[in-house]
C-alpha cells in the first residue's frame, strides 16, 4: 500500500465483490489521435506550475497566451477565499460595491465558484446557485431539511436542482447569507467546496450501490474516499484547485454502468489480476461546445490502495501539463492527444508514490451484454425484507416543501437515506416490504413524484436552461415537459427512450448520451425571424453499448419539435400514433 493516506467519513468497509461468471478485456472501441503514438520533445514535459506559499501558481514563462480565466486565478487565489476566509470580507460587501472594482467583481462572478459559487448577473442579479458536493448522490435527511431551510427563506427565488453528476443545487443564494451557510453545511456534513471552476466535480457511483443484488462492488467507499482527498476533508486541497479546465471521476459497480464511464475524465473500471480485485482504468472522456469525446483504456490497473494515489497521480500530470490557452482545448483529452496515450501513461507514472503503474488486467468484471435495469419504481434490495422506491423527479426540480417531505418520507419509511441519480431522479432505500403499500399512498408519489411514470417523462432529463443560467440559449425545463406531454398525446411509446434537453453548447444535459437529445440554439421561423431552437441529436448510448450520438438535423424551432419528434419515435423507435390505436379498437 502507498504511503499517501486520507481521513475516512463514515461508510461501509472496503470488500471484494463476488466472484463473477465472465470475464472481458476493456478495448477502445474507435481510434482517436491519442492512440497514434507521437514523439515529444523533453521540453514539452516541463511542469508548467510551481508551488508558491502553498498554492500552485503558473510559472511565468508559460503566462503568453494564457485566458482570461487563468489572468483572474494568477491576479488573486481563488482558494483563499475559503482557507483565508476571504469570504467573510466579501459578504458584508453590497453586490453593487463589487462591480466598482475589477478585482472583486471578479471575486463574484469567477473565483467564489471555487467554493461552489455561481452569481446569476444574467437573470438573478445579485443572487447565486450553490453547488454541493454529494459522492455517490447519497444524502441523508437532515441534509436534505437544512438545504430546504435555505432556500425556504427566499420564496420564489428559491428552489433546489438535482443535477446530471449526482448532486444537488440550490438557487436564491444571497452573499449576505454564505457564511452562515457555509457553517450551516458543515454542521450537517456538506460542503459546496471546489464544485466548480477548474476543479474535480462530485464523485459519481452507483445509486444503488450496498443494497444492489447484481452490483460488482460497493462504490461508496471509494467515493467517499475520492472526495475527501479532492477537498482534504472539506478543509480546501490546493493542490489540485488550479487544473487548466474542470475534471470529472467515477467509480463504477454496476454492469448497467449508471456511472456514465465514457464521459468522464476518469472511470474506475472494476477487474481483478492475479485473483486480487482493483480497477481498469478509462481517461479522457468529456464534452464541449467544439468537441466531444469518449474516455479511452489507460491501459493500467490498481488495486483498491491505489486508487487515491493514482487519481492523485493523473490530476498532476494534468495539472503540470495541461495547456491555459482556449479554454475549449484545455480539457485532459486534449493533453493526452498532445503525448499520446503512452506519453501520457509515463507522466502518470512517474507521478506515482513508487513511479510504477501496472498494466490492464484482462479480467474485467462488467458484463459486455448486458440489458440495463430500471431503478425507478419499486425494487427488492439484497437485505432479505427490504427494498427501495426510485422516484422520478420531473426535470430534476424540487422546492423546499418537497425537500421536507422526501426527508419525513425518508425518515418514517426507510433509514433517513435518499440517493441522487445521474438522471435526476431520486431513490428512498431501505424500506421494510411491510410499509411499501403506505409509502406508495403518500400524496408526494401519487401526485408529483411518482414511482411508475410514462416511459417518455422517465427518460427525460433538462439541465437549468435560460431561466437561471446565463449561458443556455433556450428555456429548457418547462419545455422539456411541455413536448413531451404533447408528444405523449399523439404517440404510444412501448420502450424505453431518453430524451436530454440543454440550452447551450456545453451541455449540461449530455444530449450525445441521449437517445434523442436537443442542444439549445437559435434558429429561424417560417417568416425568417430569429426564435428559439435546437440542433437534435439521435443515437447516443449508455451501458454496455454505450457511444455518443450525432446531430440529426439541426437549427429547428421549439415550435416544430413536436411533429419531428413524432416521426422520429414513430420510424426509429417503434412508436405508434394514437390516430392508428384507436382506429385499431374501432
Amino acid at each position: 500500500m502507498s504511503s499517501f493516506s486520507v481521513r475516512f467519513l463514515s461508510s461501509p468497509p472496503l470488500s471484494s465483490p463476488p466472484p463473477q461468471t465472465r470475464l472481458s478485456a476493456t478495448s477502445a472501441t474507435s481510434v482517436t489521435p491519442a492512440l497514434v503514438p507521437v514523439e515529444v520533445d523533453a521540453g514539452r514535459l516541463e511542469p508548467r506550475v510551481k508551488e508558491k506559499d502553498g498554492f500552485w501558481v503558473l510559472k511565468e514563462t508559460f503566462r503568453q497566451g494564457i485566458n482570461p480565466q487563468e489572468k483572474i486565478k494568477l491576479e488573486k487565489e481563488p482558494m483563499k477565499l475559503f482557507m483565508e476566509n476571504g469570504i467573510q470580507e466579501l459578504a458584508k460587501m453590497s453586490v453593487e460595491e463589487f462591480d466598482k472594482v475589477k478585482l472583486t467583481k471578479d471575486d463574484i462572478d469567477i473565483r467564489l465558484k471555487w467554493l461552489g459559487l455561481f452569481h446569476r448577473r444574467k437573470h438573478q442579479y445579485g443572487r447565486f446557485m450553490m453547488r454541493l458536493k454529494l459522492p455517490n448522490g447519497v444524502t441523508t435527511s437532515a441534509q436534505t431539511r437544512y438545504l430546504a431551510s435555505v432556500i425556504k427563506k427566499y420564496g420564489k427565488d428559491g428552489c433546489a436542482d438535482v443535477t446530471t453528476r449526482q448532486n444537488w443545487q440550490i438557487r436564491g443564494v444571497v452573499l449576505s447569507d454564505v457564511p452562515e451557510i457555509l457553517k450551516g453545511l458543515a454542521e450537517v456534513g456538506l460542503t459546496s467546496l471546489q464544485s466548480g471552476m477548474d476543479n474535480v466535480r462530485n464523485p459519481v457511483g452507483n445509486p444503488i450501490a450496498g443494497i444492489d443484488p447484481q452490483e460488482i462492488v460497493d462504490t461508496r467507499p471509494y467515493t467517499n474516499l475520492l472526495s475527501q482527498f479532492i477537498t482534504a476533508n472539506s478543509r480546501g486541497n490546493p493542490t489540485i484547485t488550479n487544473l487548466p479546465r474542470k475534471w470529472n471521476v467515477c467509480v463504477v459497480g454496476s454492469h448497467d454502468l449508471f456511472e456514465h464511464p465514457h464521459i468522464n475524465d476518469l472511470a474506475y473500471m472494476p477487474a481483478t489480476k492475479d485473483g486480487k480485485f482493483g480497477f481498469n482504468l478509462l481517461v479522457g472522456g468529456f464534452f464541449s461546445p467544439k468537441r466531444c469525446a469518449e474516455a479511452i483504456p489507460l491501459d493500467a490497473w490498481v488495486s483498491v490502495d491505489d486508487v487515491i494515489p493514482v487519481c492523485k497521480a493523473i490530476l498532476e500530470a494534468y495539472r503540470d501539463l495541461g495547456t491555459r490557452g482556449n479554454r475549449q482545448k484545455t480539457r485532459m483529452m486534449w493533453l493526452i492527444d498532445e503525448l499520446g496515450i503512452e506519453g501520457f501513461r509515463s507522466e502518470v507514472e512517474k507521478r506515482m508514490p513508487q513511479q510504477e503503474l501496472e498494466r490492464a488486467s484482462g479480467e474485467d468484471l462488467v458484463e459486455k451484454q448486458w440489458e440495463r435495469r430500471d431503478y425507478v419504481g419499486v425494487h427488492p434490495q439484497k437485505q432479505q425484507g427490504l427494498s427501495y422506491v426510485g422516484l422520478h423527479i420531473p426535470v430534476g426540480r424540487v422546492q423546499a416543501e418537497d425537500m421536507d417531505e422526501l426527508a419525513r418520507l425518508a425518515d418514517e419509511y426507510g433509514t433517513g437515506e435518499l440517493r441522487l441519480t445521474v438522471e435526476q431522479n431520486i431513490i428512498i432505500p431501505n424500506i421494510d416490504n411491510s410499509k411499501l403499500d403506505a409509502l406508495l399512498k403518500e400524496p408526494l408519489l401519487e401526485d408529483r413524484f411518482s414511482p411508475q411514470p410514462s416511459i417518455l417523462m422517465k427518460g427525460l432529463v433538462a439541465c437549468t436552461g435560460n431561466q437561471f443560467c446565463g449561458q443556455a440559449i433556450i428555456e429548457t425545463k418547462a419545455r422539456a415537459l411541455k413536448v413531451a406531454e404533447e408528444v405523449e398525446r399523439k404517440v404510444s411509446v412501448t420502450r424505453p427512450v431518453r430524451m436530454h434537453w440543454t440550452g447551450c453548447p456545453n451541455t449540461c444535459g449530455q444530449v450525445q448520451v441521449a437517445d434523442i437529445g436537443f442542444l439549445g440554439c437559435m434558429a429561424r421561423d417560417e417568416n425568417g425571424k430569429p426564435c428559439e431552437g435546437v440542433d437534435v441529436f439521435l443515437g447516443g448510448r449508455i451501458g454496455s453499448d454505450s457511444h455518443l450520438g450525432e446531430v440529426y438535423k439541426k437549427s429547428v424551432p421549439c415550435k416544430d419539435l413536436v411533429p419531428l419528434v413524432v416521426d422520429i419515435l414513430i420510424n426509429q423507435f417503434g412508436a405508434v400514433s394514437r390516430e392508428r390505436e384507436e382506429e385499431a379498437d374501432d
